[in-house]
C-alpha cells in the first residue's frame, strides 16, 4: 500500500474513477463490554428509546442491529472543524470567509465566524447580514457572483467558498429564496455500532449535608443570594429546586447508552458528483473553451477532492471523542480506495497529516495555473448594524429569561 500522488488523483477526477471509499473500523476505549453513548432524537413516548436503530448488512453480509453513533451531518461538521484547525495552523491553504465580530462591543466572544462553522456555509444568513467594504453582502459584487453560481458556472463558489462545492450548499436565503442554486453534497461519511444491545443507566446524589426535603419557607431569589428564607414558613419550594438534598435513585431506560461488537466509519468521495460541476469561464470571467476547458476542470474538481481526502485524515488524527462517553478508537490504520466503474479491484493507498496537505498545496497550485483556483486565503466581512443589535437583543433576552440558580 502506498501515498497518493497528484496525478493519481488527477487521473481519478478526470474520468478513472467514480468514488474514494474510506471504511474504518472502530471500537470503543473502553474495551468491548463498555457502553457507548449514542445521540438522542425526540422520539414517541411509547418508543423503547430515543437511539437511531436499525437493521443493516454488515460487512460480511450478515444482517445486524445497528445504532447510528454519529450522522451524515455530524460527520460533516466535525470534517469542517478539522479543516478549519488545519487552515488556522497555515497548513491548508484554500479560501475560507468569516464574519469578524472582535471589535463589536459585548459580542467580541464571538471571535472569527467562519463559512466552515456556520450552518449553510456562505449561503448562511449570517453572511447575508453582514457587510463586505461597506456594502451589504449580498449586494456585494462577490455576494452576486455567489447568487448567480450554480453548478453549471460554479467558479465563484469555487473562488470563495471551495468547500461548499464539497459539503454541500443551498442558497435558500438568497435573493431566490426557496430557488436558490442547490450544490449536492459530493463527501458523505457517518459512523454506525453493529451488533446495538441498549441498555439503561442510573442516577443519584447524596447530601452529605442530610438535607430533608420537608424543609419548609425557602424562596427563590433573582438577586445574587439566589435563595433565602420567607416569613410565611407555608411558602416556598423544596431543598432539591436550590440543588441542596439528595436525588432519588433513578433508572433511564430509553437513553441509557448501547454496548456494541465494533463500530466503522464509512466515507465517500464522489468523483462523479464532483464531475458535475463546470467552469466554462475562469477566476476573471474569460470563457474557457475546447482541451483547456477539461484540463481546466479536472484540476478545479481535483483541487476540490484534495480537501476531502484532507478533511478525513484531520478528522482521523483529531480522533473520535465523538460526545461524554463516545470515544472510539481505530483498530487499524485509515486507507482508501480508488473505485473504479468495471469492477476492478480497487487501488488502495494511505495519507497522514503531511501527505494530505502536500496534496492540496499541489492540487490548489495546478488550478491556480488554470485560472480557476482558490480565491485569497480570508475574505472577511463586518457585521451589520441590524445584525449586532438582534444578538445584542437576543443576548440580553436569554439573561432575562435565565433562571436563578
Amino acid at each position: 500500500m502506498t501515498g497518493f500522488s497528484y496525478q493519481q488523483l488527477r487521473d481519478a477526477v478526470d474520468g478513472g474513477a467514480v468514488a474514494v471509499r474510506s471504511t474504518l473500523e472502530l471500537a470503543p476505549a473502553g474495551g468491548s463490554a463498555s457502553k457507548v453513548m449514542p445521540p438522542t432524537y425526540g422520539v414517541d413516548d411509547r418508543a423503547d428509546h430515543k437511539y437511531a436503530v436499525e437493521r443493516r448488512v454488515d460487512e460480511n453480509g450478515e444482517v445486524s442491529t445497528t445504532v447510528l453513533l454519529d450522522s451524515v451531518a455530524s460527520q460533516a461538521n466535525r470534517m469542517e472543524e478539522a479543516l478549519l484547525d488545519g487552515w488556522e495552523r497555515e497548513e491548508l491553504h484554500f479560501t475560507v470567509a468569516s464574519v469578524d465580530f472582535t471589535g463589536e462591543d459585548g459580542l467580541a466572544d464571538l471571535g472569527h465566524l467562519t463559512s466552515l462553522e456556520a450552518p449553510h456555509r456562505l449561503a448562511d444568513a449570517i453572511f447575508r447580514d453582514s457587510l463586505l467594504e461597506n456594502t451589504l453582502f449580498r449586494l456585494s459584487d462577490v455576494g452576486r457572483a455567489i447568487t448567480d453560481a450554480t453548478p453549471a458556472n460554479a467558479i465563484a463558489l469555487m473562488t470563495y467558498c471551495p468547500h461548499a462545492l464539497l459539503f454541500g450548499m443551498w442558497d435558500s436565503t438568497g435573493p431566490k429564496g426557496g430557488l436558490g442554486s442547490k450544490f449536492q453534497r459530493s463527501i458523505v461519511s457517518e459512523i454506525v455500532g453493529f451488533d446495538a444491545q441498549t441498555g439503561v443507566s442510573v442516577g443519584s446524589r447524596l447530601d452529605p449535608f442530610e438535607i430533608r426535603a420537608g424543609v419548609a419557607g425557602i424562596v427563590k431569589s433573582n438577586d445574587d443570594d439566589v435563595w433565602d428564607f420567607a416569613d410565611d414558613a407555608k411558602k416556598g419550594v423544596r431543598p432539591s429546586e436550590i440543588n441542596h438534598g439528595n436525588v432519588t435513585p433513578s433508572i433511564d431506560d430509553r437513553a441509557g447508552g448501547v454496548t456494541i461488537s465494533h463500530a466503522v466509519q464509512s466515507a465517500v468521495i464522489s468523483l462523479a458528483g464532483l464531475r458535475k460541476l463546470k467552469f466554462p469561464v475562469d477566476g476573471d470571467g474569460n470563457p474557457i473553451a475546447g482541451p483547456a476547458r477539461r484540463s481546466a476542470e479536472t484540476a478545479a474538481r481535483a483541487a476540490l477532492a484534495a480537501i476531502g481526502l484532507a478533511a478525513l485524515v484531520y478528522q482521523n488524527e483529531a480522533d473520535f471523542d465523538l460526545r461524554s462517553r463516545c470515544l472510539l478508537v481505530p483498530t487499524g490504520p485509515m486507507t482508501f480506495e480508488v473505485l473504479g466503474r468495471n469492477g476492478e479491484a480497487p487501488e488502495k493507498f494511505t495519507l497522514d497529516r503531511d501527505a494530505a496537505a502536500a496534496l492540496l498545496s499541489e492540487a490548489a497550485a495546478e488550478a491556480a495555473t488554470h485560472r480557476v483556483g482558490f480565491g485569497p486565503r480570508s475574505l472577511v466581512l463586518q457585521p451589520a448594524p441590524k445584525l449586532v443589535e438582534l444578538l445584542r437583543r437576543s443576548r440580553e433576552l436569554a439573561a432575562e429569561e435565565a433562571p436563578a440558580s
